[in-house]
């Protein structure tokens, strides 16, 4: 039976996260691996044009919440599971923690409600491993304002992203041998030595994953 490994990335706005993506999908192709490099929202066709409502239009929060879970059901379906039974690394920018953290935190939408729908929503494939690149929202805020794709979330409140910040580190703290927290604050190649060294660790220890 064929392996495969599920790892989310997870942070704030500016975190870096899509630079750090792309160089653990090249360094574990060159070792020989299918790698899948996918996102949320988006993903699979649906979840694109999913992705394009979420980020273009303003709406209730539990409307955002039902659409990330919509979008996530399909992704799965249509790219996540496939890949994983081929044997696959997927390698997720974004998943259920980030459902938690804008939705549930930022939003402020009861807790108990969100939880329904997110493990709802992830019940058939948790992630074997998420890191969380983390970084003060000042810095965060500064980085992402430089890029030239920014959505409605980038422009939120300060305060609405500290909410964000809180809510990752309350679910690093809920589940830590499953969330990993790295200091995006360092310089592109230490956050590679860390990532791969946390992914090298998951994939060599038998029994984890698929």
């Amino acid at each position: 039976m064929k392996h495969g490994w599920f790892i989310t990335l997870e942070g704030g706005e500016g975190a870096g996260k899509s630079t750090q993506i792309r160089l653990l999908a090249e360094h574990l192709r060159a070792q020989g691996r299918e790698v899948v490099v996918t996102r949320e929202p988006g993903g699979s066709a649906l979840g694109e044009a999913i992705r394009g409502l979420l980020f273009a239009h303003s709406m209730q929060p539990r409307t955002e919440l039902a659409l990330v879970a919509a979008g996530r059901q399909d992704h799965l379906d249509q790219i996540i599971l496939p890949a994983l039974e081929r044997g696959a690394v997927v390698l997720c920018d974004r998943y259920v923690d980030s459902t938690y953290a804008y939705q549930g935190w930022g939003r402020r939408l009861d807790l108990r409600e969100v939880d329904a729908v997110a493990s709802w929503s992830t019940a058939r494939r948790p992630p074997d491993l998420t890191l969380w690149f983390d970084l003060p929202v000042t810095l965060g805020l500064a980085r992402a304002g430089k890029r030239s794709d920014n959505n409605r979330f980038d422009a939120e409140s300060t305060r609405f992203h500290r909410r964000i910040r809180a809510a990752f580190l309350e679910r690093m703290w809920g589940e830590p041998q499953r969330i990993r927290r790295i200091d995006a604050s360092q310089s592109i190649e230490a956050i590679q030595t860390q990532a791969r060294g946390l992914i090298a660790a998951l994939t060599t220890t038998p029994g984890r994953g698929g």
